[in-house]
This record gives structure tokens, sequence and C-alpha cells, in this order.
């Protein structure tokens, strides 16, 4: 990893990682309760991450949309 962070531009896409991606993660832990699959196998834990996902960005939408007055 040293290495890599050396290297020119890797070093700034790494550090982005820190905003883009991770706080999704976090919030889906934190806010959520989610800690574990309740499913096995590929496919249904496929499934259900994609459940998990919808619903936070649906709430994301939720939360920004304007209000009606």
């Amino acid at each position: 990893m040293a290495r890599r962070l050396r290297i020119g531009g890797f070093h700034s896409r790494y550090r982005k990682r820190k905003t883009l991606i991770e706080p999704v993660f976090g919030q889906i832990k934190q806010a959520r309760g989610f800690r574990q699959f309740l499913l096995r196998g590929l496919e249904k834990v496929a499934g259900e991450w994609s459940l998990l996902a919808t619903a936070h960005n649906l709430l994301k939408l939720f939360t920004w949309a304007p209000q009606p007055a």
C-alpha cells in the first residue's frame, strides 16, 4: 500500500474513497441497523443488498425532496 500511495494519481483516488464510498456503508450499518445478511448464497445476498441500497437511496431522495406548502 505504501508503494501504491507513492505512485502519482493513486493517492488522490484513494483519498476520494473516504468521501464518496465509505460513508454509505457506515450510514447503512449505523442508521439502518444492518449488520449481517439474513439470506445465504451469492444471488440472494445480491438481492438483499439491492433492496437495502434502494431503500437507502429512496430515503435520501425523500429527505431532499421539496415539501409541499
